[in-house]
């Protein structure tokens, strides 16, 4: 199992008020899998995602990533945990403006220790294996907005990590651009590398293979997504 968690909680406290953002939350994600959390603002997903990328720890409940325990780990167990085993995608792309695509997408490993010849080379192989090949000299405000969600993607990956964690990764651009960044996640999907996407839009829930619901912190639902199941059916028995 690559993340296993049960009983999970988190609360806020906001002035006297007590908010429970997640209550009793259990939930298993399998390696490999393709997994959209769903759900409207306030439902809990955004906490849910920042647990599941070890950006924040919980009230209580366990936490499992890959055979490791990270509920009870201190910021600087969680800051190592969150540069081996997650990628991030951001709606925003967070990328550093006065560095090239090839130095965004090498920066995690710089953190890693990675020397500058072998995580430039490794950087340029992950701009090539998301259609970026030719753009590695160019700074973000010479990218689209598609280009420079293909770079955080890169980014994302350069690490070969755990899990590739993208919240509303399709939030800034048109529809058109939006379904090309769903393909490359497909892509990703289908090369072995476990995707956990967080959003509020039905249609790009639909990429996932298995949609995880949440509504005022709780699990309202968890099932596979009948669209992905009955083309992979049809596909097998062709």
């Amino acid at each position: 199992m690559l993340i296993s968690i049960t009983s999970l909680n988190k609360t806020y406290l906001m002035g006297t008020e007590v908010v429970e953002a997640l209550k009793d939350v259990t939930l298993n994600i399998e390696k490999n899998e393709y997994v959209a959390l769903m759900g409207p603002s306030g439902s809990g997903k955004s906490t849910l995602m920042n647990l599941l990328g070890c950006l924040d720890s919980p009230t209580s409940g366990e936490y499992w990533l890959n055979g490791t325990e990270v509920s009870t780990m201190d910021d600087g167990e969680l800051a190592e945990v969150r540069n081996k085993e997650i990628g991030f995608v951001f709606q925003t792309f967070n990328l550093m403006p006065r560095l090239s695509a090839l130095e965004n997408v090498a920066l995690p490993l710089v953190y890693a220790g990675i020397g500058r010849e072998e995580r430039l080379d490794i950087a340029r192989k992950t701009l090539e294996s998301v259609g970026l090949g030719d753009r590695v000299t160019h700074k973000p405000n010479e990218l689209s907005g598609g280009q420079r969600q293909r770079v955080a993607v890169a980014r994302a990956l350069v690490n070969n990590p755990a899990i590739i964690l993208a919240d509303e990764p399709t939030g800034n651009l048109d529809t058109k651009t939006s379904y090309e960044i769903m393909g490359l996640f497909e892509q990703i999907h289908k090369a072995g590398n476990t995707v956990i996407l967080v959003t509020h839009e039905q249609d790009i829930a639909l990429h996932a293979h298995r949609i995880v619901r949440l509504r005022d912190g709780l699990i309202e639902s968890d099932l596979p997504n009948e669209n992905i199941v009955r083309m992979a059916n049809v596909v097998m028995n062709a």
